[in-house]
């Protein structure tokens, strides 16, 4: 397979699966496995891409984001509150992530922890999904700073591929008491601070094998960019209308039903 179709495959697969409960690591690598290509070698490419994805949701809420500037520069207490939230929600990983770094690569090369994973993950959506009792809340803001930080605590098992970083937050947020609109923009929104600083580190730890040539180059990573950008623009349109009215067990059972796949392929496959 070509270089370019696969940026091109790779770069869609990131934008579908960036900001559903699904795990976009996850399925990155599965298609490692399937595509036959070198993991390492499109490592950095993998996590650099998700830029693309997040800056969807720059573009998606960008009315919401200067409505924050804005309130910051009046001390408007809802946007403190908001960007709080944020901070406090995105430093456990923060620190987990730089802790074990090192760790976590070495779990990004297994597709049988991705199958297992996938699986976990679905049946306990489901069982989220049917004990955990959400109240209507008014946004990010409206969160508390407890409620934020079990949010960002449970957003560390998304360091394991195939938990999903936007299934761990959304679900954690509905376990915690969360309205389904609410936890999935603040899932959204987490993942701003929280790719950029994956992204940073994987760009300044491989530096110069990117430098060199010993990694996909730069500019393969901005097509990527840009094509997983645009794909995730029309899901995550189509994502927070599909949740509204049918919650989140879809995506769960698409899990289980990936996951058993996966596995059963990966078990033929040696």
């Amino acid at each position: 397979m070509s270089d370019l179709l696969l940026i091109v495959l790779l770069a869609i697969v990131e934008g579908i699966t960036e900001f559903l409960p699904v795990s976009s690591t996850g399925h990155l690598i599965l298609a490692g496995s399937l595509f036959h290509y070198d993991g390492a070698r499109w490592e950095v490419f993998n996590i650099v891409i998700q830029l693309g994805a997040i800056m969807a949701i720059v573009v998606l809420y960008w009315r919401t984001f200067w409505a924050v500037l804005q309130g910051l520069v009046r001390r408007d207490a809802d946007s403190l509150r908001f960007v709080r939230n944020l901070l406090v929600a995105f430093l456990p990983a923060a620190v987990l992530g730089i802790v074990l770094h090192k760790k976590i690569e070495a779990l990004l090369l297994s597709p049988m922890t991705v199958a297992v994973a996938l699986i976990v993950g679905g049946v306990a959506i489901l069982g989220v999904e049917k004990v955990a009792k959400p109240k209507h809340t008014h946004g990010v803001a409206d969160l508390s700073l407890g409620t934020a930080l079990g949010i960002g605590v449970l957003q560390c098992l998304a360091m394991i591929p195939g938990i999903s970083r936007s299934g761990a937050t959304i679900m954690g947020a509905l376990a915690l008491g969360v309205d389904r609109r609410t936890a999935a923009e603040f899932s959204f929104f987490l993942a701003i601070p929280t790719m950029f600083g994956a992204s940073a580190v994987q760009l300044f730890s491989h530096r110069h094998e990117l430098a060199s040539g010993g990694q996909v180059g730069l500019g393969a990573i901005a097509l990527g960019s840009v094509i997983a950008f645009v794909v995730a623009l029309v899901v995550v349109r189509w994502f927070v209308g599909i949740v509204s009215r049918r919650g989140f067990a879809p995506f769960a059972w698409y899990r289980i039903a990936a996951g058993a796949a996966a596995l059963a392929w990966l078990m033929l496959a040696h």
